[in-house]
């Protein structure tokens, strides 16, 4: 049986990394153990990235939120409390926005929230 060099494997995986490297600067670019230190480290920069993503907008439907409920005389969790006695169950993000886009509507919320409230 003849003897198989791993050579054009290598090559393969070598120009695979390179690929993903492409735009770094200098080495990191250009030199195969370099490029691949850097290329391992955005890989997970950017796994990290999705979830903080989903946490990022979390935080910015809430601020909407809540600077639409004070704007009607409730706080966040006064507002989000009120509605969940109602019995409306509405995510977080299409409170947003309705708190950007629709403020009469976001208002007539409120006041759901407000009587279940008192």
């Amino acid at each position: 049986m003849a003897r198989i060099k791993g050579g054009l494997n290598a090559k393969k995986r070598h120009n695979r990394v390179l690929k993903l490297a492409k735009g770094y600067y200098g080495a990191r670019s250009k030199q195969y153990r370099i490029a691949k230190q850097s290329v391992m480290r955005a890989l997970a920069s950017s796994f990290a990235g999705r979830k903080q993503k989903k946490r990022d907008f979390r935080k910015l439907w809430i601020v909407r939120i809540n600077a639409a409920a004070r704007m009607n005389g409730l706080s966040y969790s006064r507002f989000m409390f009120g509605l969940k006695l109602a019995g409306i169950e509405m995510n977080r993000k299409i409170l947003a926005d309705l708190a950007v886009n629709d403020a009469e509507g976001f208002a007539s919320l409120a006041e759901l929230a407000k009587a279940k409230l008192a």
